[in-house]
């Protein structure tokens, strides 16, 4: 099923962090619009917020379950992941307001993630974090894809992007493209979405048999059109998580 690409993973994503320019741009046609956030998918997504001041994106897939992406909870200067108590969720966060609120009590990213090795081991940049508390009902969650899209699905994304970073932007008329690997092998879904620095952690999502559902986790945005986002299929859930 893996038709994966022969697009080299470092070429796209090489220092991805220290490579990206402090306010990148979306580019000179602008993709995204405004969601309301009081209804799925919206609903399902929302900030995380550290007590460091960094911020990204999430969402629910249980009403105290969050994932987002690995990435931005580490700390390069320590070389540790943050304190979960040190990170809030707040759900369908807009313009200081927001649905509800919780703190972080455990967060769990795959040991085959490596931080300092993201060209490798990008497939894993994921983080799990359970919640102190309920933040919604079962109604404002989101379900996971059970595998990987093929190329040209129709897709959406949208997050808590730099240029928006007070409200949700959303690209609602893109499609995947061909899977690609990392620098482990692992499989990549790729897309064609706008999206800019605050989307990671974002949910790259598909309307599959009446409701929304998730294919991956928003890691690298192109800043511009485009971007790569890690399975959340089972299938790659190979979990012996890692505090």
């Amino acid at each position: 099923m893996i038709a994966a690409s022969s697009l080299v993973f470092p070429a796209l994503c090489r220092d991805i962090h220290a490579a990206i320019p402090q306010r990148p741009g979306i580019g000179q046609t602008d993709h995204r619009q405004t969601v309301d956030t009081t209804s799925l998918p919206w609903s399902a997504i929302g900030r995380v917020q550290t007590e460091l001041g960094s911020r990204c994106t999430g969402f629910l897939v249980a009403p105290t379950v969050v994932e987002t992406a690995a990435h931005c909870l580490f700390l390069p200067k320590t070389g540790r992941y943050i304190q979960p108590r040190d990170v809030h969720f707040l759900r369908a966060y807009s313009k200081g307001q927001y649905a509800a609120h919780a703190r972080v009590l455990r967060l769990l990213v795959p040991a085959e993630y490596d931080p300092r090795n993201e060209s490798r081991t990008a497939a894993f940049d994921r983080a799990t974090l359970f919640l102190e508390a309920p933040v919604s009902t079962t109604k404002d969650v989101l379900a996971v894809s059970d595998h990987l899209p093929a190329s040209g699905a129709d897709v959406v994304l949208g997050g808590y992007e730099q240029d928006f970073s007070e409200i949700v932007r959303s690209d609602m008329e893109c499609r995947t493209g061909v899977l690609m690997v990392d620098g482990g092998g692992r499989p990549l879904i790729t897309h064609d979405c706008s999206a800019t620095r605050g989307s990671s952690g974002a949910p790259l999502l598909s309307f599959q048999e009446g409701r929304w559902t998730v294919l991956g986790v928003q890691v690298l945005a192109n800043y511009g059109r485009g971007g790569v986002a890690a399975p959340l299929s089972p299938l790659m859930a190979e979990d012996s998580g890692r505090r």
